[in-house]
């Protein structure tokens, strides 16, 4: 791969409000970052719907996915400073896989993966628009593809673009308490990438950095619990699928229904993983309207919806705009079958709903998360014997099997009366 085919026209600097001035290191990744694929994250939302609980959440994952990219240049530069070799090949390949790690996302982010393209996740989706991108650029993103995939010979590239330490958790934690004002979750994300290391092609920490590895897990803890799955954020994400499938089943039984082309497009087909990057429609694929969907092809169909003849439709969607949520409880247990029978009946008497309208205003499920695990690539401490030891058993301050315990919660969503 030649990067001095795709010419800068000058040096390309973004100020970014977290870290000051990213700079755009080559004219391969500008022109990929002013790719239209790439210039539709500046419409969806890094949080999702998390703005309805802290305004300031209101970020783009465009911002990310650079914050991302200025984070790899550090730890590219930390590494090799360490005398470990990264050619100019390869630290071009591994910016651009952690620059379009997060492509495939759609509407709000997480909140409505597998609703829209059902069967396949946003990394699957990335990864299509990674070999789409690299047809276009004739090949020039061929080592950046094996790399994010963990084909390529050096696994430690793999790992600085997804492992339980990456630069993608280490930009989007910091970033995310920047937005939300959870200071909770501010991380030393500089000192972090300055402790990095390479032992036999993996990433470690050296043994210096192990307070801030410890603030990190905590501070990732804290923010799934207090932001990601926030009540209310999870009261709405489901609020919002809800709508989209009651809108799928209108469109499933022939009724019209406003939408912009690209969300009409996969209202009115069904396209899972199968065909997802081959179906057409005319001259367009499934792709091509995919990269034309964003958090405002969704704000502006609910917008018209509001005024569909369907009641269920209608009404969520007034209630949604106007952030008139259905009412969630969480709890460890299970909710009792007869409690939801009980508000079932409450809800169907009061708006009169018939059997099949009212699983949209009841409906329960689960939420799980969990901190760090200890079945994937491990966090190890690196000291200067050259001991190496897994955070797990390095930190004297961190309960990690309470960190690694998978935490299941059951919510309750229903209209409030």
């Amino acid at each position: 791969m030649n990067i001095k085919d795709s010419k800068l026209p000058q040096k390309k600097i973004v100020n970014d409000p977290v870290y000051g001035f990213i700079d755009i290191p080559n004219g391969l990744i500008y022109d990929i970052v002013e790719h239209p694929y790439f210039q539709r994250l500046r419409r969806v939302k890094q949080l999702g719907l998390t703005y309805l609980v802290y305004p300031g959440a209101i970020h783009k994952r465009f911002q990310h996915a650079l914050g991302a990219m200025h984070l790899m240049n550090s730890a590219i530069e930390v590494l090799r400073n360490k005398g470990h070799k990264i050619t100019e090949e390869e630290s071009t390949a591994v910016l651009i896989a952690i620059l379009l790690h997060d492509i495939g996302h759609g509407p709000f982010s997480h909140g409505l993966e597998k609703t829209i393209v059902h069967g396949i996740n946003h990394e699957e989706i990335s990864l299509i628009f990674m070999n789409k991108l690299n047809e276009e650029f004739e090949g020039k993103i061929s080592l950046a593809i094996q790399i994010f995939q963990n084909k390529y010979k050096k696994t430690f590239l793999h790992q600085l673009v997804s492992s339980q330490l990456d630069v993608d958790r280490l930009d989007y934690l910091r970033r995310d308490s920047y937005f939300s004002g959870v200071t909770e979750g501010a991380i030393g994300s500089d000192r972090i990438i300055k402790m990095l290391n390479v032992v036999n092609d993996n990433l470690v920490i050296e043994a210096k950095g192990i307070y801030s590895i410890e603030k990190f897990l905590i501070s990732r803890r804290f923010m799934y619990w207090q932001v990601y799955l926030h009540k209310t954020v999870i009261a709405a994400e489901q609020m919002l699928v809800k709508i989209l499938e009651r809108a799928k089943y209108l469109s499933n039984n022939n009724i019209d229904l406003f939408a912009t082309p690209a969300l009409k497009y996969f209202l009115y087909n069904k396209i899972d993983k199968e065909n997802f990057a081959n179906s057409k429609s005319l001259e367009k694929s499934s792709l091509d309207f995919f990269a034309e969907l964003d958090d405002y092809d969704i704000i502006s169909s609910l917008k018209a919806w509001t005024y569909s003849d369907d009641k269920p439709l209608s009404m969520l969607c007034k209630l949604f705009l106007n952030r008139k949520l259905l009412k969630i409880k969480i709890q460890k247990q299970p909710f009792d079958e007869n409690v939801i029978l009980e508000v079932k009946n409450d809800v169907q008497n009061n708006l009169l709903l018939n059997d099949s309208e009212l699983k949209y205003f009841v409906f329960s499920g689960e939420i799980i998360s969990n901190t760090y695990s200890i079945d994937d690539d491990k966090i190890n401490i690196l000291y200067k014997d050259g001991t190496l030891l897994d955070i797990a058993e390095a930190s004297d301050v961190l309960n990690v099997s309470v960190l690694s315990k998978i935490v299941k919660k059951n919510y309750l969503c229903y209209y409030k009366i």
